[in-house]
């Protein structure tokens, strides 16, 4: 499969976003047997502590056994568990929703005595009413959106009044650790990657959806369009990655 996809941008001209979603799905799907592995490696480990310090931000909601959570984009499901640590016991199932298969199946697997709910969905259009949620989430899966502002505009929908968004993402930090980064990122990760996955393409495709995606200040304004208030972004290990989060 690696072979047919295209490791530079999005389809781009006369392409829709259908066809970009459809892009990014057959490179989820392809990665889906390295993808924990390479995380872990890549990351060096801090993927892990990333989750479950983005899960304590919201953990009053958690501890309500009512509330409604909606994990977006959740990939293999370790995002999903980081939440349902800090759920009581006989609380709401937390949902996981990602459009790869492949994917979920791995989460099914991972998590399959767990209190989670594992959808096959587009998060850009989500399969629930309007005010449906009390937090919704999303760790390392966002920037994959075709449409930022639109699925912002998703999330804020499915919210309850003063229900909370949380968005776990990496970043281009600036200065001296930014240009490392950047040359890590641009060519180590790829290499890392392709080596293990043996996909070459789709981990050439990772580094141009960070470096697209918008720096702390442009999404915390499209966060503010979408109609959310107190945005805010807590930095992570030299600023590399981190969580925006916002309240309906």
């Amino acid at each position: 499969m690696s072979t047919a996809i295209n490791p530079g941008a999005r389809p781009t001209g006369e392409s829709t976003e259908a066809a970009a979603a459809e892009h990014v799905r057959e490179i989820f799907n392809s990665i889906a047997p390295s993808y924990d592995l390479l995380n872990h490696l890549l990351s060096m480990g801090l993927d892990r502590h990333w989750w479950s310090r983005s899960a304590r931000r919201f953990q009053t909601i958690l501890k309500n056994p009512d509330a409604h959570v909606l994990d977006l984009c959740c990939g293999t499901g370790d995002m999903t568990a980081a939440l349902l640590a800090l759920r009581p016991q006989q609380a709401e199932p937390v949902t996981g929703l990602d459009f790869s298969a492949e994917m979920l199946t791995r989460a099914r697997k991972k998590y399959s005595n767990s209190n989670a709910l594992w959808v096959e969905g587009d998060a850009m259009h989500l399969p629930y009413a309007d005010a449906s949620f009390d937090l919704v989430t999303s760790a390392f899966g966002f920037r994959n959106l075709t449409n930022y502002s639109a699925g912002l505009a998703e999330i804020y929908r499915v919210l309850k009044p003063g229900g909370r968004i949380g968005i776990l993402e990496c970043n281009q930090p600036d200065g001296l650790s930014g240009a490392l980064y950047t040359l890590y990122f641009r060519f180590g990760l790829p290499l890392i990657g392709g080596l293990i996955s043996g996909d070459w393409a789709a981990y050439r495709y990772l580094p141009a959806s960070v470096a697209r995606f918008p720096r702390p200040p442009q999404m915390l304004a499209l966060m503010s369009d979408a109609g959310f208030h107190d945005c805010a972004w807590d930095g992570y290990f030299l600023r590399a990655a981190g969580l925006y989060h916002a309240v309906k």
